[in-house]
C-alpha cells in the first residue's frame, strides 16, 4: 500500500513542485508585507505626536489638499485613525478601464471626490468576509464585481495618498501595482498567467493538499524507533542523510500549517469553493441591501388619476437639493457611537436616498477585517441599521477568518513567524524532494548493475 501512496506523492510532486515552491516562497514574503511597507516608508504612515492640545483638521480640509494634489483623482474612500500618530489614508479610483479602473457604484464624497457605493473607504468591498471573489479591493468582497472569478482582485487598488491630520501636507502616495509586493503577489496567485494562471495554481494547491495527506502516510513509523529517528533531524549525517531528515522530519512538523495555508488558500483560486462555504454554512451569499435615507421635504408621489379625473396638466415645481451630513459630522456621529474604535471607514452614498457607511474595529477584535458596520441617515445622521462582527453569518464569519488564518495573522507575530517559516520549509520541500528521489533512482540503477554483472 505504502508503494502506492509513494507514487502518488513522488508523481503529483513532480507536476506541481515548481509551482508549489514558487507560490510557498513568495508567500513567505507576504507574510510581513504590512511591517516591512511601515518600515520601509514610515513617513506615509505615521506623523510625530502632537501636543495634547493640537486639533485634527476637518475632513474637508484633508481631503480639498488631496485634490490640489491630485486635481483629477476620485475620492473613493477615508480612513482614520484613533491612534493620534497615524496619517489618514484617502483612498482614489484607479484609471477608467484599466486593472484598478473605476467602478460602478461612484457617489458623492467629501470636497468634491467621489467615494464608490460598492466599496469602503480602504478599498475593501462591501462584504467583509470575501464573498465571490476579492473583488477590486483589498481583502474583501461584497455584491461587487471582482476582478476574477474566484478572486485575487488585489491589483485593482487604486492609489492611496497619505495626509498629515494637523498640517493637510500629503505624506506620500502609494500605488499598489508598480510596489515590490504586487509582483509578489501576483506571482502567488497566478495573476501573471491570467485566468489559467490562477487556475494551474489552484489545481497545484489542490495537488498539494493530496501530496501532504500522502506524505504522513509515508512518514508514518512502523516501530518506536522508527518513531524516533523521524522526529529528529541528524545533523552528523552525511549529507545524503541530513536531506532525508530536512524531507522527512520538517515535513511533518509542518505538515499541518501547510495542509492550513493551502486549504484556506483554495477560496482565491475557486468560486465553487467559496460557494460551498456558503452552502456548508447554510448561509447566503449575498447580504441585504444597504436602508435608504429619507429625503426631507421630498414630494409624496401621487396616485394615478381616476377615469373621472382630468389628468395635471401642470409641472411639478423641483425641489431645492437637501444638504446632506457632512463627512466630518458623520465621522463625529461614529465617534460617539464606538468611541474607542481603532479606525473609522466612512462611505458617502451617491444617490440622495442612499446611507452613509460607518466601519469601524474594536480595539479587541479577532482580526483587522473584523469589524462593525453602521448605516447612518445621511440627512438625519439618524442610525439606520447596524451589525456587529458577532452578528454576521456563520458563512460570513467562517469565510472571512481565510484570510488571517491563511497569511498567519490570526494571532498577531507569533503565528506570523511560525508562518514564514513553515512557507520556506515549504519552498524547500520540492528541492530536498527531488534530490532524495534522484538520490532513489542512483541507488536502483546501482543495484541493477550489480545484479547484471553477478548474472
Amino acid at each position: 500500500m505504502k508503494i502506492f501512496f509513494r507514487n502518488i506523492h513522488l508523481y503529483l510532486s513532480l507536476v506541481s513542485g515548481l509551482i508549489i515552491a514558487v507560490v510557498c516562497l513568495t508567500g513567505a514574503v507576504l507574510v510581513f508585507e504590512k511591517e516591512l511597507e511601515q518600515a520601509w516608508h514610515p513617513e506615509r504612515y505615521f506623523v510625530a505626536a502632537p501636543a495634547a492640545a493640537t486639533p485634527a483638521l476637518p475632513l474637508d480640509r484633508l481631503t480639498a489638499a488631496v485634490k490640489a494634489y491630485k486635481p483629477d483623482a476620485k475620492i473613493t474612500g477615508v480612513k482614520v485613525y484613533a491612534d493620534p500618530t497615524r496619517t489618514v489614508e484617502v483612498n482614489l479610483a484607479g484609471a477608467p478601464g484599466g486593472p484598478g479602473g473605476e467602478h460602478k457604484g461612484e457617489g458623492k464624497g467629501a470636497a468634491g471626490g467621489r467615494m464608490e457605493a460598492g466599496k469602503t473607504p480602504q478599498g475593501e468591498e462591501r462584504r467583509p468576509e470575501g464573498g465571490q471573489g476579492e473583488g477590486r479591493g483589498e481583502r474583501g468582497g461584497k455584491e461587487g464585481k471582482g476582478e476574477g472569478k474566484g478572486g485575487g482582485g488585489e491589483g485593482g487598488r487604486g492609489p492611496v495618498v497619505f495626509v498629515n491630520p494637523y498640517t493637510a501636507a500629503v505624506t506620500g502616495e502609494l500605488n499598489y501595482r508598480e510596489t515590490f509586493f504586487f509582483t509578489m503577489m501576483a506571482l502567488h496567485r497566478g495573476m501573471v498567467g491570467g485566468p489559467i494562471g490562477k487556475l494551474v495554481v489552484g489545481v497545484c494547491t489542490v495537488m498539494f493538499l493530496f501530496i501532504i495527506i500522502t506524505g504522513i502516510v509515508l512518514w508514518w513509523p512502523a516501530t518506536r524507533k522508527a518513531l524516533k529517528q523521524r522526529l529528529r533531524v541528524k545533523w552528523s549525517g552525511g549529507w545524503k542523510r541530513l536531506n532525508h531528515d530536512l524531507h522527512i522530519v520538517l515535513g511533518f512538523y509542518s505538515a499541518l500549517f501547510l495542509f492550513v495555508f493551502a486549504f484556506t488558500g483554495l477560496a482565491w483560486s475557486f468560486e465553487w469553493f467559496n460557494k460551498g462555504i456558503y452552502a456548508v454554512t447554510n448561509s447566503p451569499m449575498q447580504r441585504p441591501e444597504p436602508p435608504v435615507s429619507v429625503v426631507p421635504g421630498a414630494p409624496a408621489v401621487a396616485s394615478a388619476p381616476t377615469p373621472a379625473a382630468a389628468p395635471e396638466t401642470t409641472a411639478t415645481p423641483e425641489v431645492a437639493p437637501t444638504p446632506g451630513l457632512t463627512p466630518d459630522a458623520a465621522l463625529a456621529r461614529a465617534r460617539a457611537l464606538a468611541p474607542t474604535s481603532v479606525y473609522y471607514s466612512l462611505q458617502l452614498p451617491k444617490e440622495p436616498t442612499g446611507s452613509i457607511r460607518v466601519a469601524t474595529l474594536r480595539p479587541n477584535a479577532s482580526y483587522e477585517n473584523a469589524t462593525d458596520e453602521t448605516y447612518l441617515d445621511q440627512y438625519s445622521g439618524q442610525v439606520l441599521s447596524q451589525q456587529t462582527y458577532e452578528q454576521r453569518s456563520l458563512g460570513q464569519r467562517v469565510r472571512g477568518l481565510f484570510k488571517p488564518v491563511h497569511t498567519g495573522s490570526i494571532w498577531g507575530w507569533p503565528s506570523k513567524v511560525i508562518s514564514l517559516i513553515v512557507c520556506v520549509l515549504g519552498f524547500t520541500f520540492p528541492i530536498t524532494g527531488t534530490i532524495l528521489w534522484l538520490n532513489r533512482l542512483r541507488k536502483a540503477r546501482k543495484k541493477e548493475r550489480k545484479l547484471a554483472t553477478a548474472v
